[in-house]
């Protein structure tokens, strides 16, 4: 009998353009993106330290961000048509909510702070993983953990539905890796010290996927 965890059903996103506003467009998610309240993104050093909207602002024609429970609204430049974007657009969407990371960063930023020991480093990521991360990868199961930090390396290893899951990399790059930067500048690599396939209860998440 397989003990394998429920699969969670697909991400779908209905995309609307205003009529009162051409330039600006709603998509509804079926999965809640940000729980908390509506949060407005100006431009990308506003949204530094928060995965999803910093990838948003990579799109070319991006002007603006809002994001609220189920809904991200996103203004464009007049310039930019939202044919294709719009797909990118919930590509983007999609991909962050399959990190299992939240898409938002909660914690306050920290700059203009002189360089640290290795060990407030650490603290620092530890905190981060305590208040953010692992709370939000919790609900596939997955933990990230600390192995060492040295020489401006952190190393992690990746545990429960992360180790050898097949969406651990994107949980890394796209949510992870962002949020750490912001928090802990002196980290110029993170290495992942995990045995990905030696993991005997990956979360997978699309559906039609056996373990």
């Amino acid at each position: 009998m397989s003990d394998a965890r429920p699969v969670e059903p697909p991400v779908s996103i209905r995309a609307e353009v205003s009529l009162v506003d051409p330039d600006t467009c709603k998509f509804t998610v079926s999965r809640t993106v940000h729980p908390g309240g509506s949060l407005f993104f100006e431009n990308k050093e506003q949204a530094a330290g928060s995965p999803l909207v910093e990838r948003l602002f990579d799109l070319p024609g991006v002007a603006h961000v809002l994001v609220a429970s189920t809904v991200v609204t996103v203004g464009k430049e007049s310039s930019t048509a939202w044919s294709g974007l719009n797909a990118s657009i919930g590509a983007v969407i999609r991909s962050q909510l399959l990190t299992g990371i939240c898409a938002i960063l909660k914690s306050p930023l920290r700059a203009g702070a002189s360089k640290r020991s290795d060990a407030e480093v650490r603290a620092t990521v530890q905190g981060l993983l305590d208040r953010e991360v692992n709370r939000s990868i919790a609900s596939h199961g997955g933990q990230i953990s600390i192995v060492d930090v040295r020489d401006g390396k952190l190393l992690i290893a990746m545990s429960g539905g992360c180790q050898g899951c097949t969406a651990s990399q994107v949980t890394l790059k796209y949510g992870f890796e962002l949020m750490v930067r912001k928090v802990a500048p002196e980290i110029v690599d993170i290495i992942d010290t995990t045995d990905h396939a030696s993991g005997t209860k990956p979360f997978y998440p699309h559906a039609g996927q056996e373990r």
